[in-house]
């Protein structure tokens, strides 16, 4: 008995010092920015997709044909959650994280060499909704899983700060796709790149793929699912898995998570980025150079805020920031953008539509909530940390806000297990 405690212990300490705690918020994080980075070339592209996949006379139903397949994915991010997440809770984070990235990875690349509506007609549009799905499938079981895999490595009093980074993962993979997009975009002549060009930042994803699976291959079980692994209590099937994840009271939580804190940051987020980019664009005629720079800048200078508002949280509380950051959004959106409006200094023809614009501000920023409610759901549901009851609320958010806009106890904490890695 002495013997197996020592080979115990020893096991333990070979563990520890397999990689830090850095090592494993690297790890989490540089995948998840890859899969967002994948996730939002589509909707970048969006303009330079639609007419080759959806041709029509009337450009503004190939637009619309264009964004339908985009919400395809948000569509499925749910089921990708509920999916993945079992997934997780039963086989383990570890492995659910290689299949996800894999995924996401084979998608963005089969998306850079599909061929177009002219070479082989419906197929096209059918072959792009397909991995658009598929894309969705792997983002709805990463994003949350990440920030479960992080939150179970973390001590409680850090919980929020050390979650938060995943939260710039999706800052980080929109400012990479924006980036190299411009880059290709300035480095080509125009009709290279809508014939071919825009395939390039699809293809450059197997690299960045092959980075993140190297990192991700090297990684061990949460502490936490180790231990319920060794004690027996851990998920072993389907039907134990849906009992664990939806009994008692967990529903009206869960319902409670998706509409009263993930609704309203997925608006915020979606309003002051994704679509702050579009109506620069498609609506005030700002020249996609300036555009993309001011969103580049924006979305620079807000990044670090998200550490800041998780360490924050760590001391005053996840509420009253989720609040006030929803708060400052309402107040705030609709003058921002009667701002953008007239700072664009716009050109009107004789019917009063937009011809063009020359802005006259090298700069805007936008105020986001900061994502503090992934720490709240992993402590929500901390009687027997379930993946996917956490990724379900993240998702379904999605459905809910961003396609419109383009236990019967509960713990205060986590459980303490041994710990794998150092801090």
């Amino acid at each position: 008995m002495v013997q197996s405690a020592q080979t115990t212990r020893a096991g333990t300490a070979t563990q520890s010092r397999a990689y830090s705690l850095p090592f494993v918020i690297t790890a989490s994080s540089a995948g998840t920015i890859i899969e967002w980075y994948d996730f939002y070339l589509y909707a970048t592209l969006t303009p330079f997709l639609a007419p080759l996949f959806f041709p029509s006379a009337n450009p503004t139903l190939v637009l619309l044909a264009g964004f339908t397949a985009y919400a395809a994915g948000f569509l499925v991010r749910p089921f990708g959650a509920v999916f993945f997440g079992a997934l997780g809770d039963i086989i383990g984070r570890k492995y659910t994280f290689l299949v996800t990235i894999s995924t996401m990875g084979i998608a963005t690349v089969l998306v850079g060499l599909l061929p177009t509506h002219d070479q082989i007609g419906i197929l096209a549009p059918v072959g792009l909704i397909i991995l658009r799905l598929a894309q969705g499938l792997a983002l709805g079981g990463e994003y949350g899983g990440a920030a479960i895999y992080v939150a179970e490595h973390a001590p409680d009093n850090k919980r929020g700060l050390y979650t938060s980074w995943i939260q710039t993962t999706a800052t980080v993979g929109f400012f990479m796709a924006l980036a190299i997009i411009l880059i290709f975009r300035t480095q080509m002549a125009a009709a290279d790149f809508a014939s071919v060009g825009w395939r390039y930042p699809f293809l450059l994803s197997a690299i960045l793929v092959a980075f993140a699976l190297y990192l991700r291959i090297r990684l061990r079980e949460t502490p936490l699912f180790a231990r319920l692994k060794q004690q027996n209590q851990a998920v072993t099937g389907a039907g134990n898995w849906a009992r664990e994840a939806f009994s008692g009271r967990k529903v009206g939580t869960i319902l409670l998570v998706l509409l009263g804190l993930t609704a309203g940051q997925g608006v915020v987020w979606y309003q002051g980025q994704f679509q702050a980019n579009f109506f620069m664009t498609t609506y005030l005629k700002i020249p996609f150079q300036q555009s993309y720079t001011i969103m580049l800048w924006a979305v620079a200078l807000a990044t670090p805020f998200f550490l800041f508002f998780g360490w924050l949280s760590d001391r005053i509380g996840r509420k009253v920031i989720i609040l006030a950051g929803c708060l400052i959004a309402a107040v705030t959106y609709i003058p921002l953008y009667h701002a953008m409006t007239d700072a664009a200094n716009v050109t009107r023809n004789a019917k009063g539509l937009i011809t063009g614009a020359s802005p006259n501000v090298p700069l805007r920023s936008t105020v986001r909530s900061p994502r503090s409610w992934l720490s709240i759901s992993a402590r929500r549901f901390a009687t027997r940390p379930s993946r996917s009851r956490t990724t379900s609320g993240t998702d379904g958010s999605a459905v809910c806000c961003r396609t419109s806009s383009p236990g019967s106890s509960v713990r205060p904490s986590l459980p303490a297990a041994p710990r794998t890695c150092r801090s």
